[in-house]
This record gives structure tokens, sequence and C-alpha cells, in this order.
């Protein structure tokens, strides 16, 4: 099971936020990322309730299903357990990791890494995939830190053979050197979500991917 959701890490990973664009839903968000052709999406609400995102991850749950996307829950492993996701991303600041991939058994974990000696921990502690950035300057995640470079990308999935998704600051500009250095995935969040036009915005994204992936 592991090795096919495993296989679903691939491609542009749209990641939701209701906060940056007032009146988009993190239901509306995945309807739009993935009639634009994503197969990745991650439900991420640092503020809302659990028992509001239970009910948007019960939702997601269907129409991620639907489309044979994967799904993953940002953080809360309470939510990703209560709406059967994919799996969960966490970052090094929340519950260890060993923990996280006990309670999820044969489900994914992705753990943040931005230098070799995390990005082996968290092998060890049982992270399936990395979450490594911001690779490019963001506004989205105040806490984020110094941008990293691509350059970052290749070095940590030789030092672990970890697939990788970069995070921080991708857009349409950008993405295409993110492709063509070899990892797995690209998240983006206000590059879809602020968008005038998000489905025509994932798409173009999922096409500069294809076009640029090595």
């Amino acid at each position: 099971m592991k090795n096919e959701l495993m296989n679903k890490l691939n491609g542009v990973y749209v990641i939701t936020d209701e906060t940056i664009y007032p009146g988009r839903t993190h239901v509306q968000i995945v309807e739009t990322a993935l009639e634009g052709g994503v197969t990745v999406i991650q439900l991420r609400d640092k503020l809302a309730s659990d028992e509001y995102m239970i009910e948007c991850g019960k939702t997601i749950r269907k129409l991620t299903s639907d489309a044979g996307a994967l799904f993953i829950v940002n953080d809360r492993l309470e939510v990703a357990l209560a709406c059967d996701a994919d799996g969960m991303h966490a970052g090094q600041s929340d519950r260890p990791a060993k923990e996280l991939r006990q309670a999820l058994g044969d489900k994914l974990l992705g753990i943040s890494a931005v230098t070799v000696d995390e990005a082996k921990r968290a092998k060890a502690d049982g992270a399936d995939h990395l979450g490594v950035g911001p690779v490019f300057n963001t506004s989205t995640k105040s806490d984020a830190g110094d941008a990293t470079g691509v350059c970052v990308l290749p070095l940590l999935k030789a030092a672990t053979y970890l697939p990788i998704v970069a995070i921080g600051g991708i857009n349409e500009s950008n993405i295409a050197e993110i492709a063509k250095s070899g990892i797995e995935s690209a998240s983006v969040i206000s590059a879809v979500v602020c968008a005038d036009d998000m489905v025509s915005a994932v798409k173009r994204l999922v096409a500069i991917w294809n076009e640029n992936k090595s």
C-alpha cells in the first residue's frame, strides 16, 4: 500500500490556505487544484479547530480519492487519522517523528528538513519523504527562515535517498528550476490560492513542471 502511495508523490503539490485570499475555502482550493491536474494535496490550517478540519478533511478525502490524488494533512495527527488521509506532514518542532511513525502505521509521513543532519534523523525516525525549504523567499509562512536555494534539494536527496518535496516561494517563474533539480515534487500555496483564475494557474504550473522535469 505504501509503495502505491509513494508513487503518487510527484509533480505539483498544492497546499491549502484560507487566510491569504479571504473567501476561498480549503474545499474550493482542492476542487480547483484537482481540476487543474494536481496529484498531491495538503490540508493546512494552523488556526482552525480540529472539528472544522475534520469536516473539511472528510470532503477532501472523497475528492482526492475520486481523482486518484494523494491527500496529506499538515501537523495534525488526529485530523489525518479521523479523515483517513494518506498521510501527514510535520515540522521539526511538532511531535517527535518516531511517535508519529508509530501512530500512522502504513500511512505516509513527511518531515521538514533543511540540513543533512535533520534529513538523516528524519529518515532514521521513519520519515517516508522530506519537505525541504523555504527554497525561495516566502511570505506565506512567517517562521520559514532564510531561503535555502535549489542546491540543497539534490544534496538532501543524495544523503537520504528519500523523495523530496520543495517548499517555499515557488511559482511560475521558478518552478522549472525545481523540476530540473531532479527531485520529486514542488509545493505551492500563494501561486494558486491568490491567482485570479486558480484552475488556469494550476494548469500552467503543471505544464511547466512536466516540460522541465529531469
